[in-house]
């Protein structure tokens, strides 16, 4: 395992302008891919959605537009501001009214 102090910090001062927006659909970009966290920020289209699949456990945070995520059998509205936590094995999905960018943590598997 690395020595913690030989880690750089990861310094992204505008994620939103990471997001990638394509009409073929969401094209994630992973901020951090590893064994025991992945965070990535993702772009939708309006009207593009993620079709709900179970996970492991994550946050949603939304950083611009508005849309509606379900959890299971909860479907709630998101905009800029709004986080939504999706416990272990939740099938969760969502689609965008307007542009949508959310940065997405979630645990490894």
């Amino acid at each position: 395992m690395p020595n913690p102090a030989t880690i750089p910090a990861l310094h992204y001062p505008v994620v939103r302008d990471l997001a990638l927006f394509d009409a073929a659909g969401p094209r994630p970009q992973f901020l951090v891919d590893g064994a025991k966290l992945k965070v990535l920020v993702a772009a939708l289209e309006p009207g593009q959605c993620i079709p709900a699949h179970p996970e492991t456990l994550a946050i949603y945070y939304f950083i611009e537009g508005d849309g509606m995520m379900t959890v299971n059998d909860d479907t709630f509205p998101v905009q800029a501001g709004t986080a939504v936590i999706a416990p272990p094995g939740a099938s969760r999905g969502m689609e965008a009214g307007t542009r949508l960018v959310f940065l997405a943590a979630k645990a490894g598997e």
